[in-house]
């Protein structure tokens, strides 16, 4: 099985592909629009800010290939978030896979942004990406911004609101934590992903 993770600008890349490598893949770092189209599986990962990532997929031409990808893809935190229509963050238009529009999470006296650190998720769809996990697995998430949750939401997180923490649209999947960092359930996450038809 060939794998492929998009060069989106993200500084996580070692640790993702570290994680799949510890299931067995090989994964190729790439920019590469035909190998990108030929893997039977492809992750999106991302860490930073969406405008900056955006910008990055359309210097490469990746944003028309993305869309258009059939095998299963992984957004991975920023890269979940650029599945979406949009984000307030740097007000951008994202690949428009899923609808909605990502917006800043709300600050409070007891409730910094980002929200970082491990939280629990609750499942509110039954979807193959968690097989093998309970009804309120717990994932490491790094995030400022947030996707609302609509008819895609695979399981939903909170900090201050509810917003989505795993989406699926067709065969673009999105997990909005880190699964690379998430110990035991991250792991099958991304073997689930691996997995999935």
């Amino acid at each position: 099985m060939s794998l492929a993770i998009i060069d989106s600008g993200g500084a996580n890349i070692a640790s993702v592909m570290f994680a799949l490598r510890r299931l067995g893949a090989e994964p190729v770092f790439t920019a590469d629009a035909a190998v990108i189209q030929r893997a039977d599986r492809v992750i999106l990962p991302g860490v930073g800010a969406a405008a900056a990532a955006m910008t990055r997929l359309r210097e490469h031409g990746l944003v028309d290939t993305i869309r258009a990808l059939a095998q299963p893809v992984l957004g991975i935190c920023l890269g979940m978030q650029l599945l979406y229509e949009s984000s307030e963050e740097g007000d951008v238009e994202c690949l428009g896979i899923v609808p909605g529009r990502l917006a800043r999470l709300p600050a409070a006296p007891d409730r910094r942004v980002p929200h970082m650190g491990w939280s629990r998720t609750t499942v509110v769809s039954d979807d193959s990406l968690l097989a093998g996990l309970d009804d309120e697995p717990w994932f490491y998430f790094v995030h400022s911004f947030a996707a609302p949750i609509n008819e895609h939401t695979v399981a939903t997180g909170r900090h201050g609101v509810r917003f989505t923490a795993i989406t699926r649209r067709d065969n673009f999947h999105g997990a909005q934590f880190h699964p690379e960092r998430s110990a035991g359930a991250g792991a099958q996450l991304l073997k689930n992903f691996l997995e999935t038809t």
